[in-house]
């Protein structure tokens, strides 16, 4: 129980410090994305500016988009293929994968790596958006954190999600939306340990972002307010239309990954370069897909736009996120989604006011129901998109509207579809999160078949000088401790004994003093479910306690593991 306790205390203070690590990301990297955008464009954020020149190159005019993806791509495309390539595309479903088949574990230069990539990207006119990149940057950190602590796979996953969700948290400035995020996509449980752990991760990581970015929403969106009944159905209909649209944009956007594939024959590192030719075309017709368009979003919900260019802006950005990411881009796909949700339900709303009049309601709600459901039909997660909706408005009036939408809208999306945007890309890799996780090699071997003798316990009350000796001998190089009447207490390392010899005066101490007592392992466990507290345990291995704990009844090592896995046969299918 005393054991449990610290292990959850030891996660509550890892939790916090994560929401930290991913607040502090979110800072750095929309700063990052806020330096390069000037750097390349000379704008704040280009997409509103139309086609004006870059102040930094006049000369140029508005001809200077052909050459900033192009640019960016020779400094992010070496980057990403030389350090990191699970940096590419937009990040969400490599942090599923890891959570899902690699026990959390993710490598710690991703973080710096997607940073730069992502910044670099979208500041020079990618047409994707942060969520995606702050999600693998903040998984990075809590895997890395885990790692440090010799944290289980349990553990490693819970704090890859609290990574997930305080980057969301603190970039959007949307707690609740980070929590559902993470539980909802990430780790695809609502358990409520998980939940507590989460929480923590996504309030600190928003009080930071706060801090940083002020208390508005990363969208300042106008009042909204439904009141007619009558207006529901309308809401419903765009709901199973945005959900399709949704469908679209996923299968789109791997067509044009695929085209990409099929035409590029070259090295990979310079596949964003050259590609940033087509990419800086497409900005120099339709300025408005440069990055990731929140302006233009907002004039669209306010009604600024006509029915054909929403409808011009909503092919261009499907167009304008697919190529980014086919030649290598590196961003999120939750960004676009609202755009072309907004853009969408704009013109929807338009259509309705001209059919049904002013009972039709205000044309902004319509943009509003139509960012949640397009994301909803894309990435099927309704609880996520329904929160980070309310969290944009606060109107609690849309509430009806916008469930009855998004869950006809992943409704939709499962009628049309088994993946979503996430997992396609998976699929697409030979890899099925729904199906079992694959047989592991350890499957139905016990502890007591691969473990070894016990090796001469030590005497608890001996000294650490005398239990020095026994463990410079000792081919573990750690040793099991037991008391006067036999019983396990604990196991002394040489590392342990020797960082306490190193500080000098303690020679005459009692080994008991330096005890660690990891995991019960039993002898009668399954091989793969002790591999947990081996991984986390002493390299010199663990030992193998009797049913009541107190007795010794062997030795188990890393090196007889393997052994085990080597040894046993090859199943054919």
């Amino acid at each position: 129980m005393n054991a449990l306790a610290v292990g959850r205390s030891a996660l509550v203070v890892l939790a916090l410090l994560v929401g930290a690590g991913a607040g502090l990301g979110a800072v750095v990297f929309r700063w990052l994305i806020k330096t390069f955008t000037q750097l390349f464009s000379g704008h704040a954020d280009y997409s509103a500016a139309g086609h004006t020149a870059n102040p930094h190159v006049p000369g140029l005019g508005m001809w200077f988009v052909l050459f900033t993806p192009v640019l960016a791509g020779l400094i992010y495309g070496p980057l990403v293929y030389k350090f990191a390539p699970e940096a590419r595309g937009h990040g969400v479903p490599e942090v599923m994968y890891a959570v899902a088949r690699k026990g959390g574990r993710i490598a710690p230069q991703v973080a710096v790596v997607k940073s730069l990539a992502s910044a670099l990207c979208i500041g020079s006119g990618g047409s994707v958006g942060r969520e995606g990149p702050i999600v693998q940057i903040g998984s990075a950190l809590g895997s890395t954190f885990g790692r440090v602590v010799g944290a289980g796979e349990d553990r490693m996953r819970l704090l890859v999600a609290c990574g997930a969700a305080g980057g969301i948290a603190a970039t959007f400035n949307a707690p609740l939306a980070g929590v559902f995020f993470a539980m909802e996509l990430i780790l695809t449980s609502f358990a409520a340990e998980g939940f507590g752990m989460i929480v923590l991760s996504s309030v600190v990581a928003s009080v930071i972002g706060r801090a940083a970015f002020g208390n508005e929403p990363f969208l300042v969106l106008p009042a909204f307010h439904t009141s007619s009944p009558g207006q529901l159905p309308l809401f419903a209909v765009l709901g199973v239309v945005a959900g399709a649209a949704g469908v679209a944009f996923s299968k789109i956007l791997y067509l044009i990954e695929d085209a990409c594939d099929w035409a590029w024959r070259w090295p990979e590192w310079a596949r964003p370069a050259v590609g940033g030719l087509l990419l800086g075309g497409l900005l120099l017709l339709l300025p408005e897909m440069y990055g990731v368009g929140y302006p233009v979003l907002g004039d669209a919900v306010a009604g600024k736009y006509a029915i054909g260019f929403l409808l011009v802006l909503l092919v261009g950005k499907i167009a304008a996120t697919s190529l980014t990411i086919g030649i290598g881009g590196s961003g999120g796909v939750f960004a676009p989604s609202l755009f072309m949700g907004a853009m969408l339900g704009s013109a929807f709303g338009q259509i309705a006011h001209h059919v049904f009049g002013a009972s039709a309601g205000g044309i902004g709600s319509y943009a509003l129901i139509g960012m949640g459901a397009v994301f909803a039909g894309a990435a099927r997660a309704p609880i996520t998109a329904v929160v980070i909706m309310f969290e944009l408005t606060g109107e609690y009036s849309i509430i009806v509207s916008l469930m009855a939408a998004i869950v006809l809208a992943t409704l939709t999306s499962r009628l049309l579809t088994g993946d979503t945007i996430y997992t396609l890309k998976l699929r697409r890799r030979g890899i099925d999160l729904s199906a079992p996780a694959p047989a592991s090699p350890f499957t139905g071997i016990t502890v007591g078949a691969v473990m070894e003798p016990v090796p001469a316990p030590l005497p608890a009350n001996i000294s650490l000088s005398q239990a020095a000796d026994s463990l410079a001998v000792s081919r573990h190089g750690a040793l099991p401790v037991t008391d006067t009447d036999g019983s396990f207490l604990g196991v002394a390392s040489a590392r342990a004994v020797a960082e306490v010899l190193a500080e000098g005066g303690r020679e005459g101490e009692p080994v008991r003093e330096v005890l660690t007592v990891p995991k019960p392992v039993h002898a009668d466990s399954e091989l793969a479910t002790a591999l947990e507290a081996l991984v986390t345990a002493d390299p010199s291995g663990l030992p193998v306690v009797d049913e009541a704990g107190t007795g010794l009844s062997g030795w188990i090592t890393h090196q007889a593991v393997l052994a085990a896995a080597h040894s046993r046969p090859v199943q054919t299918v």
